[in-house]
């Protein structure tokens, strides 16, 4: 069943929603050359003991760290380790969540360690944003959860790859309702798969975290022997971005977007709902 948010419901996960944006600034500032990504996570462990907010992330099936950190061909759900040295040239995907008063926020982006990082990955990082806002734009009453994937797969599909092929957009992991749990019906696919059908129809409340996974190659994955590690099945390196997204009587507001996501959404010719917090 899908979780329908009343208006006040969907203020406090604004409330959260703004404590991730201010972890995704906090680790992007230090996610310079030379740092851990157990650094990292210890930035994200401040950012949310002064907000008063807990992580949706540690413990969570086991998880033993507070953010993820995905660093070059690993696609999702990275642990941060004291090994893992940032270098010049890397990238890294940094996925975070925060609890507040019972309600989740979840957001993801993708970061340049350093300088001289290759046009291709400038690139793949930049459809892999985009078509994530492609799939909030689709975010309007009426529409249905296909019209979501459908917009994030076109926008895919459409941006031609430095080097020819095409990008591989990730099967085995998607988007995914949000509320008072991270992970919550329904799953969204960043491509259409016609067997699913259409999917349940985007009403006030309804609440998504939006969030393609793209690479420079294959759309498969495999799980490393830690039980979490995602990598390309080629070596390949790939982008991860995502943000929560709910959906109001005057259209969608971006919860983990510091602006609600005013201007991305104008770029759309989508007005962002009202925020909640001004």
């Amino acid at each position: 069943m899908v979780q329908i948010k009343t208006p006040e419901q969907i203020a406090k996960m604004r409330a959260a929603g703004l404590v991730v944006a201010a972890i995704h600034a906090a680790t992007r500032e230090a996610a310079v050359p030379g740092a851990t990504t157990r650094d990292l996570d210890e930035v994200a462990r401040k950012v949310l003991a002064e907000n008063g907010a807990k992580s949706n992330f540690l413990g969570y099936g086991g998880f033993p760290a507070t953010i993820c950190t995905s660093v070059n061909d690993v696609v999702v759900h990275g642990i941060p380790s004291d090994e893992v040295v940032l270098k010049d040239g890397d990238i890294i995907s940094i996925d975070c969540g925060a609890i507040v008063d019972g309600w989740h926020g979840d957001a993801a982006y993708t970061a340049f360690v350093g300088s001289g990082h290759a046009p291709e990955l400038v690139e793949l990082s930049r459809v892999t944003e985009e078509s994530m806002w492609a799939g909030i734009a689709a975010m309007k009453l009426g529409n249905r959860l296909v019209d979501v994937s459908r917009a994030i797969e076109t926008y895919i599909r459409r941006q031609p790859k430095p080097g020819g092929g095409r990008y591989g957009i990730i099967e085995d992991y998607g988007g995914h309702g949000i509320g008072t749990e991270m992970h919550m019906d329904p799953h969204l696919l960043n491509y259409v798969d016609r067997r699913r059908g259409k999917g349940p129809k985007l009403v006030p409340g309804f609440c998504l975290a939006i969030e393609p996974m793209v690479s420079l190659g294959t759309p498969r994955t495999a799980v490393l022997e830690d039980e979490w590690t995602v990598i390309t099945t080629d070596g390949t390196w790939s982008s991860h971005w995502e943000h929560s997204v709910a959906l109001t009587e005057e259209g969608p507001l971006v919860l983990t977007s510091v602006d609600g996501g005013r201007a991305k959404l104008a770029e759309h010719g989508v007005a962002s709902a009202p925020d909640p917090f001004g």
